[in-house]
């Protein structure tokens, strides 16, 4: 019987066909080794049975054992787990005060641990859980409860309840409510994926992000962020908003948006809009370029203005909005509507905000509903919402300003 146990215990520890655990990864043990799932041995009463030759036919029945006893599994104390690549190089490397190794399962259970991650053989990630399971085949590692992973080179800190290392595809997942800092931004999501080499993290599902300088907060389904260029990358529809003394000033939203945290610049190149508090605006184009740091917005695509104080409306194809001297700058087919409808077509119009007067060139048409009046030239100046505005020819004859004055028909 000892020689029995003895065997079947060199069999659990090497495996049948005599490896060491090196196969699975490298384990520096240094307090005890416990056994479990040792085969169960059963004491028979020799004699007895030599004695009741008779009664062959009634032996006790045989209970089959769980698919759980039948799993052989060993207990380390004090525990070191290390992983390397084909070339040797390392992939992670795990401390614990406690591990289990199922055999069966190719598959280490760790309680607390902690270690590092590493891509072509340097750190990127810090870690450290409530659990792990690592399996054998070297490549994945699961980390569960309380995760927190923190990358030494760029500061990032990750923390989340359950994270994979998969270092042959170059991705760190963390998932279930996502929390991560950095000293340029802070965000919580339903899952991050991060590419070490390429320094990117991937933000999904309920993305809340906040920037440190520029003060924005973000809100999307997906957020891409650069680290390295200090860029975000929204390619869902996106709500920004800006904050100065911890109120909203400004709100911007987009189908796509790029932020550069370095330059302060904002594009949004797919149904943009912002809405200003001061001046109270509303502008919507494809393409807008918002310069945080100097207050400037510009437009490269058909743009359409509206002051919501004045109740006045511009379209265009091209605009420029110098927000800290309240200046719009209109080109290409221009038409600005009042609030009684009356209106200015140009080539180009420059709209004074503060002082609420317009500046139109090329081919100007002013019309008016009451009276009915239309008037052509070069050039218009004055109060659109007023109604006084001044139509000039530009000199010379061709140039000369058409008046249209439509009368009224009694009823």
């Amino acid at each position: 019987m000892k020689y029995y146990q003895y065997h079947q215990i060199r069999k659990l520890i090497l495996g049948g066909g005599g490896k060491t655990l090196s196969s699975f990864s490298r384990l520096v043990i240094a307090k005890k080794i416990f056994l479990f799932g040792l085969s169960i041995v059963l004491c028979v009463n020799l004699a007895s049975c030599g004695n009741n030759q008779n009664n062959e036919d009634e032996l006790p029945d045989v209970v089959e054992p769980s698919a759980e006893d039948k799993e052989s599994k060993l207990s380390f104390s004090d525990v070191t787990i290390e992983q390397a690549d084909e070339k040797g190089k390392p992939v992670w490397k795990v401390k614990a005060k406690r591990a289990k190794y199922t055999k069966e399962r190719q598959l280490a259970e760790v309680e607390n641990p902690f270690g590092e991650l590493f891509q072509d053989g340097k750190i990127v990630y810090n870690v450290k859980a409530d659990k792990a399971d690592i399996i054998q085949d070297g490549k994945q590692l699961f980390l569960k409860g309380k995760i927190i992973a923190t990358d030494p080179k760029n500061g990032v800190v990750l923390r989340g309840n359950e994270l994979e290392w998969r270092p042959q595809e170059d991705l760190l997942i963390v998932r279930n409510q996502i929390n991560g800092t950095h000293k340029q931004l802070k965000a919580t999501a339903k899952e991050a994926r991060v590419k070490t080499r390429e320094q990117k993290v991937d933000f999904s599902g309920g993305v809340i992000a906040q920037s440190a300088e520029p003060r924005l907060q973000m809100r999307t389904e997906h957020l891409i962020w650069k680290i390295k260029e200090e860029i975000l990358i929204g390619d869902r529809p996106m709500q920004i908003d800006r904050y100065k003394n911890n109120q909203i000033t400004d709100r911007g939203r987009g189908d796509a948006t790029e932020i550069n945290l370095k330059t302060k610049i904002a594009k949004i190149t797919k149904n943009g809009q912002l809405d200003l508090q001061e001046p109270p605006m509303s502008i919507a184009s494809n393409s807008m370029t918002w310069n945080l740091n100097t207050e400037t917005i510009i437009t490269n695509a058909p743009v359409k203005a509206i002051h919501k104080a004045d109740k006045v409306a511009v379209t265009a194809s091209r605009g420029r909005l110098q927000i800290p001297q309240k200046v719009v700058y209109l080109t290409g087919n221009v038409n600005a509507i009042g609030q009684r409808r009356q209106s200015i077509q140009s080539q180009k119009l420059t709209w004074y905000l503060d002082r609420k007067t317009v500046y139109a060139q090329g081919n100007v048409i002013y019309k008016q509903q009451n009276p009915p009046v239309t008037l052509n030239g070069q050039t218009a100046s004055g109060n659109l919402q007023a109604e006084t505005v001044v139509v000039k020819g530009g000199g010379g004859s061709k140039n000369r300003v058409v008046t249209e004055i439509i009368p009224q028909i009694p009823n």
